[in-house]
C-alpha cells in the first residue's frame, strides 16, 4: 500500500512567516532601543550653554535693580535741590523787596563795598599778600621748593666769584676778563639776582634780613651795614639790597668759610641762611699756593667751612650747578640734611 505524502510546502511556509515575524519583532525592539538611550544622553555643551545665559540674566537682573536704585537716588537729590533751589530764589526776592522798600540798606550796602575796596588797595600798597615784595615772573608756574622762608633774621649768602659767569670753566674764564658791564648781564649771574629778589619778596614782614656776597672775603651788598639786621617791612632797604646786588661784578676765587666767618659780625646770629652758590669753594681763609686745586682740596676746603657754621642754624641752599663739579650736590644736600636746611638745584626759569 503506497505511503501518503507530507505537506512540506505548508511546513516551509510557516516557517518562513514565523522567521519573518521574530526578524520584525528583533528589529523594531532595536530601533526602539537606540532612540531610547539617545533620548535619554543629556548634551554637556547645551548645558554649560544653558548654566552661563542663566547666570547672564541674573547679573542683568542684579544690575537693573542697582540702576533703579541709583536712579530713585538721583530722583531724591533733584527733588531736594530743587527745594534749595527755591529757598534760595525766596530769599533773593525778599532780600529784592527789603532793599526795594527800604533804600538806606542799598545805600548800606554800597558804603561797606566802597570801604572794602579801600582797604584792599590799601593793603596792596603796604605789602603783597604775607609778602614784603612784589615779584613778577614771566610764567604762571608754582614751585614746591621745601625752602623754609621764615625767620626773625634771615642771612643771604651770595657767591660772587667768577664761575657765577658762566656754567662752563671755559666759559667763565672767558668772561672773567670782560668788562664790568659785561659781566653783569651774564646769564647765570642775572638768574642769581633773580632768585634773590624772589628771596627777599617771600620774607616775612616781621623779621629782619641781611645779603651778603662772598668770593674770596665777605661783604654786605649794602656798603656800610656790616653786622646790621635791615627791617624786611622797609621796602627802601629791600630795594637798596637788590640795587646793591645788581651793581656787582663777580670775580676771584670762592672762600665759603671766610662767608660763614661773616656772621660774626651779628651781635644776634642769624636763625635762617640762605646760600647761593654753584660749586664747592677754591680756597680756605688764604689763597692756595698753586694755581690749580684738586677736588679733594675742595672738599677739604668744604669740610672747613661747615666746622665754622654755628650750630643750630638750618643752610638752606640754592645750587647754580657748575661743570667739572659733580660732589657739590651731595655734599651740599648733606649738609641740608644734617642742619634741617634744604636744597635745590632749580630749573633755568626759576624762579
Amino acid at each position: 500500500m503506497p505511503k501518503k505524502r507530507r505537506n512540506i510546502a505548508f511546513s516551509l511556509s510557516f516557517l518562513d512567516i514565523m522567521a519573518c515575524g521574530f526578524g520584525a519583532v528583533t528589529l523594531l525592539f532595536l530601533i526602539l532601543r537606540h532612540n531610547a538611550t539617545e533620548v535619554m544622553t543629556p548634551d554637556l555643551r547645551l548645558s554649560a550653554e544653558v548654566d552661563l545665559l542663566q547666570m547672564d540674566i541674573r547679573d542683568a537682573e542684579q544690575e537693573k535693580t542697582q540702576l533703579l536704585n541709583s536712579l530713585e537716588q538721583v530722583k531724591l537729590e533733584l527733588v531736594e535741590a530743587q527745594g534749595l533751589s527755591n529757598r534760595v530764589i525766596t530769599d533773593l526776592e525778599e532780600q529784592e523787596k527789603s532793599i526795594q522798600q527800604d533804600p538806606n540798606n542799598l545805600d548800606k550796602l554800597r558804603r561797606q563795598v566802597e570801604q572794602l575796596e579801600e582797604e584792599t588797595a590799601l593793603m596792596e600798597e603796604v605789602e603783597f599778600g604775607d609778602k614784603v615784595r612784589e615779584f613778577q615772573g614771566d610764567g604762571n608756574r608754582q614751585y614746591l621748593t621745601g625752602l623754609k622762608l621764615g625767620g626773625q633774621r634771615v642771612l643771604i649768602l651770595v657767591d660772587g666769584s667768577a664761575s657765577m659767569l658762566a656754567d662752563t670753566v671755559v666759559n667763565a674764564v672767558r668772561r672773567r676778563n670782560m668788562e664790568d658791564e659785561q659781566k653783569k648781564q651774564s646769564d647765570k649771574w642775572q638768574w642769581t639776582l633773580r632768585t634773590v629778589d624772589w628771596l627777599l619778596a617771600q620774607l616775612p614782614a616781621s623779621s629782619r634780613f641781611q645779603v651778603y656776597i662772598f668770593n674770596t672775603k665777605a661783604e654786605p651788598a649794602m656798603v656800610g651795614t656790616s653786622g646790621e639786621w635791615l627791617d624786611a617791612a622797609d621796602s627802601l632797604a629791600l630795594e637798596q639790597a637788590v640795587e646793591s646786588i645788581r651793581e656787582y661784578s663777580p670775580g676771584s676765587g670762592t672762600s665759603l668759610i671766610n662767608a660763614f666767618g661773616a656772621m660774626a659780625d651779628f651781635e644776634d646770629r642769624p636763625d635762617n641762611v640762605f646760600l647761593l652758590t654753584d660749586g664747592l669753594p677754591t680756597q680756605g681763609k688764604s689763597p692756595p699756593r698753586k694755581y690749580m686745586v684738586s677736588g679733594k682740596q675742595r672738599r677739604q676746603y668744604f669740610y672747613d667751612a661747615i666746622k665754622e657754621f654755628p650750630l643750630g642754624v638750618p643752610i638752606n641752599t640754592i645750587l647754580f650747578p657748575m661743570e667739572g663739579d659733580p660732589e657739590a650736590a651731595a655734599l651740599f644736600w648733606q649738609t641740608a640734611l644734617n642742619t634741617d636746611g634744604a636744597f635745590i638745584a632749580p630749573s633755568r626759569d626759576w624762579p
